[in-house]
């Protein structure tokens, strides 16, 4: 141990909290109140933090616009939905939770919060829709352009014609999506998206696998 290891070792041994904040018969105020405002702090950063979690674990995410909530609560609130889906369709819900946080921005992109499409169907023929500007991935450059996207009464709404998609393809190829849902775990469903043409951006895959593991969504495939 070194000479300044010493004296510092030694200053520790024969502090006192009394003669810290009194030193010759005087109050040290500065020092009160150094300590006074650390405590205040940290106090204050103890309450902030209670109050979050008190908040978070009491608040009623159904009671919440889509667009408020956070990426938990967002998951808190579309994964009944998306379980229900998985025992009528076999759609794992995983694929369909990730999917919506993706295409909708976690339900604040317009298209979700606006027109409750939460998946980015574009509309056909005599459907109801909006047109709004989209980036897709075209000749290896991302370009902006106006498309059609589906309207739909509710969010409900947009997952269960998401499902229906997935399920019976389009007109050309209703077996289009068919590797979604037959697809021996959750990595080939993905990928099966892109093979099937829901998506132009060519790290699409990659985009759902990242949301499903970070967010544990595998869970709710159980």
């Amino acid at each position: 141990m070194g000479k300044r290891q010493n004296r510092l070792m030694k200053k520790i041994k024969k502090f006192k909290l009394s003669t810290f904040f009194v030193k010759k018969g005087r109050l040290q105020v500065g020092r009160v109140l150094v300590v006074v405002f650390i405590l205040l702090l940290v106090i204050g950063k103890v309450s902030d933090l209670t109050n979050r979690n008190y908040f978070n674990s009491n608040v009623d995410v159904n009671n919440l616009p889509m667009n408020q909530l956070t990426r938990e609560q967002f998951i808190q609130r579309i994964a009944p939905e998306a379980q229900d889906i998985q025992t009528q369709t076999g759609i794992r819900s995983s694929i369909s939770i990730a999917q919506a946080a993706l295409e909708s921005d976690w339900g604040k992109s317009t298209l979700a919060y606006k027109y409750n499409n939460f998946f980015g169907v574009k509309a056909t023929g005599s459907m109801r829709s909006v047109n709004l500007t989209t980036s897709e991935f075209e000749d290896g450059k991302w370009i902006e352009v106006k498309a059609p996207f589906r309207v739909y009464d509710s969010w409900q709404a947009s997952m269960e014609d998401h499902a229906d998609l997935l399920i019976h393809g389009t007109s050309d190829n209703p077996k289009r999506y068919a590797k979604v849902i037959s697809g021996v775990n959750v990595e080939e469903a993905a990928q099966a998206l892109v093979d099937g043409g829901y998506a132009t951006d060519p790290g699409y895959a990659k985009k759902i696998m990242n949301l499903i593991n970070e967010y544990q969504l595998k869970q709710y495939d159980q």
